[in-house]
């Protein structure tokens, strides 16, 4: 399952970015879809889960009310929309797919605790401050 994520790019704190996340056809129909920040020499954080069993997405307290995930089934897309946007919120964006278990709150982000079976490059987001 091959995931290409854009519309990453240089913004100013309080900025908005729009990032995509598309692959092919039936690649988030199945278990659940999340989208992951890569900072250097920190853990991989989980910044919104969505899950397709209960209906509900789950995002990190340091991004809630800010972001907000989403889906077009007919693009076979997913979106993560970022407003307000804080110099803590550069890194690499990364979304994954087949994702197992529930989402579970773990050091201030949402895991997967089935770990998630795709994953995109990723698309670098920067936010001057």
């Amino acid at each position: 399952v091959q995931l290409v994520e854009s519309g990453g790019g240089l913004v100013q704190a309080g900025g908005s970015l729009r990032l995509s996340c598309a692959g092919p056809k039936g690649a988030f129909d199945n278990y659940g879809i999340g989208w992951y920040r890569q900072v250097p020499e920190k853990e991989r954080e989980g910044v919104a889960c969505m899950s397709t069993t209960e209906g509900y997405t789950y995002y990190a307290p340091s991004v809630k009310g800010r972001f907000i995930m989403s889906r077009d089934n007919a693009k076979n897309t997913v979106y993560l929309e970022m407003s307000d946007l804080k110099p803590e919120d550069t890194g690499v964006y990364r979304c994954a797919v087949e994702c197992r278990g529930r989402p579970q709150l773990y050091n201030g982000n949402y895991y997967y605790t089935g770990g998630c079976d795709h994953w995109g490059q990723g698309t670098r987001v920067t936010v001057s401050p």
